[in-house]
């Protein structure tokens, strides 16, 4: 099983995973041709990808689907909430009906030989979901765009080989910089955006001697950089209540317009 982060940050994201038989995107929220350029830096097309998986509805989520979905005809998930908004946003361009497909939270779904898991989020979105992706004995996880994490999350997170996971602000900078204080709050919030802090907490949560490559991403332009975002989860695993060191661990940081190396698993 594969696994390549192609854009992930505020601005846009784009994750594939895949294996000898499935491919799939979670998220278009780059233009169609950042996303031809980024698979075929892994040796891919998008010609060949199955399945285009949507968290939500949000423009960094979204913003190629239009194009893509139109110019390549491939079948679109996403929960109804996400649905219904895809639909009647203004921005996309008509997509044909026969596309979409509503996905349920909790509830696994199949293409070709990959098992999908959709599992809810907490952000100011319709209905929004990360996934756990899973081939054979191996599993990888996407998870961002939340505000807070719960034993439920942590749960659907066991036993994974590979993750992106949201390290979205520093708070530090998030509270001093130049956001209007109503933003501040919505980021901050329970249905914001996962801290770096938080993020280093909850992936001290899925620790396990399996997991080999840990992906923080969704970056804030603003609020974030990838040293700080690095050292501050770096520190939370090792000073956390676990038995490991970040340096057991390779931990990356995906970058905002460049994609990551294809990572097997």
């Amino acid at each position: 099983m594969n696994f390549c982060s192609i854009a992930s940050g505020s601005s846009g994201n784009c994750i594939y995973a895949g294996s000898d038989h499935g491919s799939i995107l979670v998220d278009v929220g780059i233009s169609g041709k950042k996303v031809e350029a980024g698979l075929n830096s892994i040796g891919m097309t998008t010609k060949d990808m199955d399945a285009i998986l949507l968290t939500h509805e949000h423009s960094d989520h979204i913003k190629g689907l239009g194009v893509l979905s139109r110019k390549y005809g491939i079948p679109i998930y996403g929960t109804r909430g996400t649905l219904e908004s895809v639909r009647e946003s203004d921005s996309l361009g008509k997509i044909d009906a026969d596309l979409f497909h509503e996905i349920r939270a909790d509830e696994r779904f199949v293409i070709k030989d990959l098992e999908i898991l959709p599992f809810s989020t907490s952000h100011d979105a319709a209905d929004p979901v990360a996934y756990r992706i899973e081939h054979a004995d191996k599993a990888v996880g996407v998870v961002t765009d939340l505000g807070v994490y719960s034993d439920y999350t942590v749960a659907r997170l066991q036993n994974l080989d590979a993750v992106l996971l949201e390290a979205n602000h520093d708070i530090r900078m998030l509270q001093v910089g130049k956001y209007p204080y109503y933003l501040k709050q919505r980021i901050l919030g329970k249905k914001g955006h996962l801290s770096n802090e938080n993020a280093g907490r909850l992936l001290c949560e899925i620790l396990h001697d399996r997991l080999k490559t840990i992906l923080l991403g969704h970056l804030s332009k603003e609020n974030n950089y990838e040293e700080l975002a690095y050292q501050t989860v770096c520190a939370e695993v090792t000073l956390g209540d676990n038995p490991y060191k970040a340096g057991d661990f390779e931990i990356r940081v995906a970058k905002r317009e460049i994609p990551s190396a294809l990572i097997a698993v």
